[in-house]
């Protein structure tokens, strides 16, 4: 590696031993974009259906979306004051900004969208380069890592508070204890609910995590109405069977995890119940502002979320106990790893 050319994580075939570690050129910022040196990116359930080719994308494609930078170069003087700046980001590079999402400000609805980490080479990278239109400063936060978490969470404020779903009060129910089901269990407390999380009995480490952050925890999940709310995260399709059997009538259901492949559920319960079936896909410019807002609250609790860093080179390593449900948000960081942590 030099100057001019960098590291990255690049899918360039089917499945994961489609994926490896390879230098390739340093990006170079045009009008209207500019290039972070990546600090951390996250391991996301979503770069593991890519690695199973399971959510779309194109090859070769750097991977990662989950991003926490600082802004190295920009290429308008217009864009300078960004320079130096710790930022997170939005994912999509490119909308058509002519279809009907598009003029209504729905972005990530858009079907020409052209994504990081999918469609545009992303954060598994020592650099990264994108508009500058999706920048997002970040506050001063506890964890020198929180900000990577800043896109999970976007994308779960959007599924939670744009329409708002918890209500002060609400019994909330969130299956899957991950990274995206400990955000929406955060999320839902700060809107005022009262929050039980649930997992497997082969989630224990996960579900600890919550207890230590003050959540309630079962791995059994009663199956009457019983919540006012269902969070739907862990894209398995037998918990969003048992989410729709534990609503009350007249409750709402959230799918946020994605399963990646078609399940059976029995939504009959849907039109029994008269339950009120959102979800959300990536994030939104309004869902930002809520998660800035959030972090910026002191309300979340982010650091015991990131249970795991390792280097570039130890990609496929981290990619595999990902998948095995070990711990909870793996970061990725160019560079060797710091003193103490996990590889």
């Amino acid at each position: 590696m030099n100057e001019r050319t960098m590291t990255a994580v690049i899918k360039r075939a089917a499945g994961p031993a489609g994926i490896e570690v390879d230098t390739i050129p340093r990006p170079r910022p045009e009008q209207g974009q500019a290039v972070l040196t990546v600090i951390a990116t996250g391991i996301c359930g979503t770069d593991v259906h890519i690695a199973h080719d399971e959510y779309a994308h194109e090859t070769p494609v750097v991977m990662g979306h989950e991003i926490l930078g600082r802004v190295r170069s920009v290429g308008s003087p217009v864009d300078e004051h960004w320079l130096g700046r710790l930022v997170a980001a939005e994912t999509y590079f490119a909308t058509c900004e002519t279809c009907h999402m598009c003029r209504a400000g729905r972005r990530n609805l858009c079907g020409e969208r052209k994504s990081l980490g999918s469609y545009r080479d992303g954060g598994f990278a020592d650099e990264v380069l994108l508009p500058v239109i999706n920048l997002h400063a970040l506050p001063v936060l506890p964890g020198a890592l929180d900000g990577v978490l800043s896109e999970p969470l976007a994308c779960v404020t959007h599924c939670l508070l744009d329409p708002a779903v918890v209500q002060p009060g609400d019994q909330v129910l969130v299956t899957g204890p991950g990274t995206m089901g400990q955000l929406a269990a955060q999320v839902a407390r700060a809107s005022g609910g009262h929050v039980t999380l649930s997992g497997l009995p082969s989630d224990a480490e996960r579900l600890s995590v919550a207890r230590e952050i003050g959540f309630d925890t079962i791995t059994s999940v009663p199956t009457q109405d019983v919540f006012d709310v269902v969070i739907e995260c862990s894209g398995s399709g037998a918990a969003a069977a048992v989410a729709l059997q534990s609503v009350r009538r007249g409750g709402r259901y959230v799918q946020v995890g994605i399963f990646g492949k078609d399940v059976s559920v029995p939504l009959d319960l849907v039109i029994y119940k008269e339950v009120i079936v959102t979800s959300g896909f990536a994030s939104t410019p309004t869902s930002w502002r809520s998660a800035i807002r959030l972090l910026e609250s002191g309300e979340l609790s982010l650091s015991p979320l990131v249970t795991r860093e390792v280097t570039l080179l130890d990609f496929g390593d981290a990619l595999a106990a990902a998948e095995r449900g070990e711990g909870l948000k793996t970061v990725v960081r160019p560079g060797s790893p710091p003193a103490g942590r996990r590889p």
